[in-house]
Protein backbone atom coordinates (compact mmCIF):
# COMPACT_ATOMS: atom_id res chain seq x y z
CA UNK A 1 0.00 0.00 0.00
CA UNK A 2 1.27 3.46 -0.89
CA UNK A 3 1.86 5.99 1.87
CA UNK A 4 -0.13 9.21 1.81
CA UNK A 5 2.84 11.52 2.31
CA UNK A 6 6.44 11.64 1.10
CA UNK A 7 9.64 13.55 1.69
CA UNK A 8 10.77 15.89 -1.08
CA UNK A 9 13.02 18.87 -1.79
CA UNK A 10 11.29 22.11 -2.75
CA UNK A 11 12.50 25.39 -4.20
CA UNK A 12 11.38 27.89 -1.57
CA UNK A 13 12.35 31.02 -3.57
CA UNK A 14 14.78 32.14 -6.24
CA UNK A 15 18.36 31.99 -5.07
CA UNK A 16 21.41 29.86 -4.34
CA UNK A 17 21.59 26.24 -3.20
CA UNK A 18 20.44 27.20 0.27
CA UNK A 19 16.88 27.84 -0.98
CA UNK A 20 16.42 24.08 -1.44
CA UNK A 21 14.58 22.81 1.62
CA UNK A 22 13.10 19.50 2.77
CA UNK A 23 9.33 19.32 2.79
CA UNK A 24 6.49 16.82 3.12
CA UNK A 25 4.06 16.46 0.24
CA UNK A 26 1.18 14.15 -0.69
CA UNK A 27 2.23 11.17 -2.79
CA UNK A 28 1.11 11.97 -6.36
CA UNK A 29 -1.30 9.67 -8.16
CA UNK A 30 -0.64 8.61 -11.76
CA UNK A 31 -3.14 9.79 -14.36
CA UNK A 32 -3.83 8.02 -17.66
CA UNK A 33 -0.59 7.16 -19.45
CA UNK A 34 1.51 7.84 -16.37
CA UNK A 35 3.67 5.77 -14.03
CA UNK A 36 4.36 6.44 -10.36
CA UNK A 37 7.97 5.59 -9.50
CA UNK A 38 9.29 4.84 -6.02
CA UNK A 39 12.55 6.73 -6.42
CA UNK A 40 15.87 5.15 -5.43
CA UNK A 41 18.18 7.69 -7.12
CA UNK A 42 17.59 11.04 -8.82
CA UNK A 43 19.95 12.78 -11.23
CA UNK A 44 21.09 16.38 -10.66
CA UNK A 45 21.34 18.57 -13.77
CA UNK A 46 22.25 22.13 -14.73
CA UNK A 47 18.61 22.73 -15.53
CA UNK A 48 17.77 22.08 -11.88
CA UNK A 49 20.21 24.80 -10.85
CA UNK A 50 18.71 27.17 -13.40
CA UNK A 51 15.20 26.47 -12.15
CA UNK A 52 16.36 27.10 -8.59
CA UNK A 53 18.04 30.38 -9.56
CA UNK A 54 14.85 31.57 -11.27
CA UNK A 55 12.51 30.31 -8.61
CA UNK A 56 9.27 28.47 -9.20
CA UNK A 57 7.36 30.21 -11.98
CA UNK A 58 4.17 29.66 -14.00
CA UNK A 59 6.05 27.77 -16.73
CA UNK A 60 7.36 25.16 -14.28
CA UNK A 61 5.34 21.99 -13.72
CA UNK A 62 6.40 21.72 -10.10
CA UNK A 63 8.54 23.44 -7.48
CA UNK A 64 10.22 20.08 -6.82
CA UNK A 65 13.24 19.86 -9.18
CA UNK A 66 14.61 16.70 -10.76
CA UNK A 67 14.41 15.57 -14.40
CA UNK A 68 15.51 11.92 -14.17
CA UNK A 69 15.03 9.08 -11.71
CA UNK A 70 15.47 5.35 -11.28
CA UNK A 71 13.52 3.07 -8.98
CA UNK A 72 10.52 0.76 -8.92
CA UNK A 73 7.06 1.15 -10.39
CA UNK A 74 4.74 1.86 -7.46
CA UNK A 75 1.48 2.40 -9.37
CA UNK A 76 0.28 2.76 -12.97
CA UNK A 77 -2.37 4.93 -14.57
CA UNK A 78 -5.07 3.75 -16.91
CA UNK A 79 -3.89 2.66 -20.34
CA UNK A 80 -0.40 1.67 -19.17
CA UNK A 81 0.35 -1.90 -20.22
CA UNK A 82 4.16 -2.05 -20.45
CA UNK A 83 4.77 -1.96 -16.71
CA UNK A 84 3.57 -3.62 -13.54
CA UNK A 85 4.10 -2.72 -9.91
CA UNK A 86 7.59 -3.73 -8.82
CA UNK A 87 9.27 -3.34 -12.22
CA UNK A 88 12.63 -1.58 -12.04
CA UNK A 89 12.75 1.41 -14.38
CA UNK A 90 14.45 4.68 -15.15
CA UNK A 91 12.63 7.68 -16.56
CA UNK A 92 12.85 11.20 -17.86
CA UNK A 93 10.51 13.38 -15.81
CA UNK A 94 8.99 16.82 -16.12
CA UNK A 95 10.31 17.81 -12.70
CA UNK A 96 9.55 16.23 -9.34
CA UNK A 97 12.52 13.85 -9.18
CA UNK A 98 13.89 15.08 -5.84
CA UNK A 99 11.29 13.11 -3.90
CA UNK A 100 10.47 9.65 -2.62
CA UNK A 101 7.84 9.24 -5.35
CA UNK A 102 7.70 10.80 -8.79
CA UNK A 103 5.37 10.77 -11.78
CA UNK A 104 6.69 9.96 -15.27
CA UNK A 105 5.02 9.45 -18.61
CA UNK A 106 4.82 5.85 -19.73
CA UNK A 107 6.31 6.91 -23.09
CA UNK A 108 9.59 8.09 -21.51
CA UNK A 109 9.94 5.35 -18.91
CA UNK A 110 12.53 2.71 -19.78
CA UNK A 111 13.71 -0.65 -18.47
CA UNK A 112 16.91 -0.81 -16.44
CA UNK A 113 19.68 -1.86 -18.85
CA UNK A 114 20.81 -5.44 -18.31
CA UNK A 115 24.27 -4.55 -16.97
CA UNK A 116 23.18 -1.51 -14.92
CA UNK A 117 22.25 -1.00 -11.30
CA UNK A 118 19.82 1.73 -10.23
CA UNK A 119 22.63 4.25 -9.71
CA UNK A 120 23.86 3.95 -13.28
CA UNK A 121 20.29 3.92 -14.58
CA UNK A 122 19.48 7.20 -12.81
CA UNK A 123 22.51 8.75 -14.53
CA UNK A 124 21.18 7.85 -17.96
CA UNK A 125 17.97 9.52 -19.23
CA UNK A 126 18.85 13.23 -19.28
CA UNK A 127 22.42 12.83 -20.54
CA UNK A 128 21.64 10.09 -23.04
CA UNK A 129 18.56 11.78 -24.47
CA UNK A 130 20.25 15.20 -24.68
CA UNK A 131 23.35 13.83 -26.36
CA UNK A 132 21.39 11.67 -28.80
CA UNK A 133 18.95 14.43 -29.76
CA UNK A 134 21.67 16.96 -30.47
CA UNK A 135 24.57 14.93 -31.82
CA UNK A 136 22.62 12.47 -33.97
CA UNK A 137 19.06 13.66 -34.59
CA UNK A 138 19.84 17.36 -35.04
CA UNK A 139 23.60 17.25 -35.71
CA UNK A 140 23.41 14.21 -38.01
CA UNK A 141 26.90 13.04 -36.99
CA UNK A 142 28.19 10.27 -39.26
CA UNK A 143 30.96 7.70 -38.98
CA UNK A 144 34.30 9.24 -39.88
CA UNK A 145 33.24 12.82 -39.05
CA UNK A 146 34.76 14.97 -36.31
CA UNK A 147 32.76 15.88 -33.21
CA UNK A 148 33.92 18.71 -30.92
CA UNK A 149 32.41 18.53 -27.43
CA UNK A 150 32.75 21.55 -25.17
CA UNK A 151 32.52 20.52 -21.53
CA UNK A 152 33.67 17.02 -22.38
CA UNK A 153 33.89 15.88 -18.74
CA UNK A 154 30.28 16.76 -17.90
CA UNK A 155 27.49 14.21 -17.75
CA UNK A 156 26.28 15.07 -21.24
CA UNK A 157 29.83 15.50 -22.52
CA UNK A 158 31.06 12.08 -21.36
CA UNK A 159 27.93 10.50 -22.81
CA UNK A 160 28.33 12.29 -26.15
CA UNK A 161 31.96 11.14 -26.44
CA UNK A 162 31.00 7.52 -25.86
CA UNK A 163 28.05 7.61 -28.27
CA UNK A 164 30.14 9.22 -30.99
CA UNK A 165 32.90 6.66 -30.54
CA UNK A 166 30.32 3.86 -30.67
CA UNK A 167 29.10 5.13 -34.03
CA UNK A 168 32.52 5.50 -35.61
CA UNK A 169 33.10 9.24 -35.30
CA UNK A 170 36.32 10.98 -34.23
CA UNK A 171 36.09 13.15 -31.13
CA UNK A 172 37.78 16.23 -29.69
CA UNK A 173 36.77 17.49 -26.25
CA UNK A 174 37.55 20.65 -24.33
CA UNK A 175 37.89 20.64 -20.54
CA UNK A 176 39.28 22.95 -17.88
CA UNK A 177 42.02 20.96 -16.17
CA UNK A 178 44.34 17.99 -16.60
CA UNK A 179 42.14 15.55 -14.65
CA UNK A 180 39.11 16.34 -16.78
CA UNK A 181 41.15 16.08 -19.98
CA UNK A 182 42.45 12.69 -18.85
CA UNK A 183 38.88 11.39 -18.49
CA UNK A 184 38.04 12.58 -22.01
CA UNK A 185 41.12 10.85 -23.40
CA UNK A 186 40.25 7.63 -21.57
CA UNK A 187 36.80 7.71 -23.18
CA UNK A 188 38.31 8.02 -26.65
CA UNK A 189 38.62 11.76 -27.37
CA UNK A 190 41.53 14.03 -28.11
CA UNK A 191 41.43 16.55 -25.26
CA UNK A 192 42.16 20.28 -25.21
CA UNK A 193 42.66 22.19 -21.95
CA UNK A 194 40.89 25.39 -22.95
CA UNK A 195 42.53 27.32 -20.11
CA UNK A 196 45.97 26.68 -21.62
CA UNK A 197 45.40 26.27 -25.36
CA UNK A 198 43.41 27.96 -28.12
CA UNK A 199 40.83 25.34 -29.05
CA UNK A 200 40.40 26.78 -32.56
CA UNK A 201 44.07 26.29 -33.36
CA UNK A 202 44.10 22.85 -31.74
CA UNK A 203 41.04 21.69 -33.68
CA UNK A 204 42.68 22.82 -36.91
CA UNK A 205 45.85 20.93 -35.98
CA UNK A 206 44.14 17.71 -34.87
CA UNK A 207 41.79 17.56 -37.87
CA UNK A 208 44.59 18.57 -40.27
CA UNK A 209 42.76 21.69 -41.34
CA UNK A 210 39.32 20.13 -41.83
CA UNK A 211 37.63 21.46 -38.70
CA UNK A 212 34.85 19.87 -36.65
CA UNK A 213 31.80 18.61 -38.52
CA UNK A 214 29.59 18.83 -35.42
CA UNK A 215 30.14 21.03 -32.35
CA UNK A 216 28.22 20.34 -29.14
CA UNK A 217 28.36 23.53 -27.09
CA UNK A 218 27.40 23.96 -23.44
CA UNK A 219 29.30 27.24 -23.07
CA UNK A 220 26.65 29.34 -24.79
CA UNK A 221 27.09 32.44 -26.88
CA UNK A 222 30.59 33.11 -25.52
CA UNK A 223 32.03 30.75 -28.14
CA UNK A 224 29.83 31.89 -31.02
CA UNK A 225 32.56 33.30 -33.29
CA UNK A 226 35.26 30.80 -32.31
CA UNK A 227 32.99 27.84 -32.95
CA UNK A 228 32.48 28.98 -36.52
CA UNK A 229 36.24 29.36 -36.94
CA UNK A 230 36.67 25.75 -35.75
CA UNK A 231 33.82 24.41 -37.90
CA UNK A 232 34.26 22.34 -41.04
CA UNK A 233 32.44 23.18 -44.26
CA UNK A 234 28.77 22.19 -43.99
CA UNK A 235 29.29 21.84 -40.24
CA UNK A 236 26.61 21.91 -37.55
CA UNK A 237 26.75 23.76 -34.21
CA UNK A 238 24.33 22.62 -31.51
CA UNK A 239 23.76 24.72 -28.38
CA UNK A 240 22.56 23.19 -25.10
CA UNK A 241 22.87 26.28 -22.93
CA UNK A 242 22.87 30.04 -23.34
CA UNK A 243 25.59 30.28 -20.69
CA UNK A 244 26.32 33.70 -19.20
CA UNK A 245 25.95 35.50 -22.54
CA UNK A 246 22.44 35.25 -23.95
CA UNK A 247 22.97 37.33 -27.09
CA UNK A 248 24.33 35.32 -30.02
CA UNK A 249 26.31 37.57 -32.32
CA UNK A 250 28.42 36.52 -35.32
CA UNK A 251 28.96 38.01 -38.76
CA UNK A 252 26.40 36.46 -41.07
CA UNK A 253 29.15 35.95 -43.62
CA UNK A 254 30.90 33.58 -41.20
CA UNK A 255 27.86 31.31 -41.23
CA UNK A 256 27.39 31.58 -44.98
CA UNK A 257 31.03 30.94 -45.83
CA UNK A 258 30.95 27.62 -43.95
CA UNK A 259 27.40 26.77 -45.08
CA UNK A 260 26.91 26.24 -41.35
CA UNK A 261 23.83 25.14 -39.49
CA UNK A 262 23.53 26.76 -36.06
CA UNK A 263 20.85 25.31 -33.83
CA UNK A 264 19.90 24.63 -30.24
CA UNK A 265 17.49 22.62 -28.16
CA UNK A 266 15.89 22.22 -24.77
CA UNK A 267 15.05 18.64 -23.96
CA UNK A 268 12.49 19.51 -21.30
CA UNK A 269 10.62 21.79 -23.68
CA UNK A 270 10.56 19.17 -26.44
CA UNK A 271 7.23 17.58 -27.32
CA UNK A 272 6.24 14.13 -26.12
CA UNK A 273 6.47 13.00 -29.74
CA UNK A 274 10.13 14.07 -29.95
CA UNK A 275 10.95 12.44 -26.62
CA UNK A 276 9.18 9.25 -27.70
CA UNK A 277 11.26 9.17 -30.88
CA UNK A 278 14.46 9.61 -28.84
CA UNK A 279 13.37 6.65 -26.71
CA UNK A 280 12.71 4.56 -29.81
CA UNK A 281 16.06 5.35 -31.38
CA UNK A 282 18.14 4.88 -28.23
CA UNK A 283 16.44 1.58 -27.39
CA UNK A 284 17.23 0.38 -30.91
CA UNK A 285 20.75 1.74 -31.33
CA UNK A 286 22.24 2.20 -27.85
CA UNK A 287 20.54 -0.02 -25.25
CA UNK A 288 22.41 -3.22 -26.07
CA UNK A 289 25.74 -1.36 -25.75
CA UNK A 290 25.06 0.06 -22.29
CA UNK A 291 27.45 -1.29 -19.70
CA UNK A 292 29.85 -2.29 -22.48
CA UNK A 293 30.87 0.55 -24.81
CA UNK A 294 28.66 3.17 -23.12
CA UNK A 295 28.49 3.70 -19.34
CA UNK A 296 27.64 6.90 -17.44
CA UNK A 297 30.38 8.28 -15.20
CA UNK A 298 29.22 9.11 -11.67
CA UNK A 299 30.99 11.93 -9.85
CA UNK A 300 29.29 11.69 -6.46
CA UNK A 301 26.17 10.52 -4.66
CA UNK A 302 24.63 12.47 -1.78
CA UNK A 303 21.51 11.85 0.32
CA UNK A 304 18.34 13.60 -0.84
CA UNK A 305 18.48 15.91 2.19
CA UNK A 306 21.83 17.26 0.91
CA UNK A 307 20.50 18.39 -2.46
CA UNK A 308 21.82 21.87 -1.74
CA UNK A 309 25.38 20.48 -1.45
CA UNK A 310 25.00 18.68 -4.76
CA UNK A 311 23.89 21.93 -6.43
CA UNK A 312 26.82 23.77 -4.87
CA UNK A 313 29.24 21.20 -6.27
CA UNK A 314 27.69 21.41 -9.73
CA UNK A 315 28.03 25.17 -9.76
CA UNK A 316 31.76 24.97 -8.97
CA UNK A 317 32.13 22.93 -12.20
CA UNK A 318 34.62 20.71 -10.36
CA UNK A 319 32.57 17.57 -10.94
CA UNK A 320 33.38 14.93 -13.57
CA UNK A 321 30.31 13.10 -14.84
CA UNK A 322 26.96 12.84 -13.10
CA UNK A 323 25.80 13.99 -9.67
CA UNK A 324 23.13 11.85 -7.99
CA UNK A 325 20.84 12.01 -4.97
CA UNK A 326 20.08 8.82 -3.06
CA UNK A 327 16.51 8.53 -1.81
CA UNK A 328 15.69 6.34 1.18
CA UNK A 329 12.25 5.18 2.28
Amino acid sequence: MLPQAMRAIEITRAGGPEVLQSTTRPVPQPAAGQVLIKVAFAGVNRHDCGQRNRGFGPKEATDIPGLEVAGEVAAIGTGVTRWKVGDKVCALTNGGGYAQYCIALDAVTLPIPERFDLKLAASLPEALFTAWLNVFMLGRLKAGEWLLVHGGSSGVGTMAIQLARLHGAKIIATAGNAAKCAVCVKLGASAINYRELDFVAEVERITQGRGADVILDMAGAAYAKRNLQALAMDGRVLHLSSGDANDYSVPLGAIMSKRAMVSGSQLRASSVAVKTEIVRQTLEKVWSHLGLEVTPIIDSILPLAQACDSHARMETSEHIGKLLLEVTH
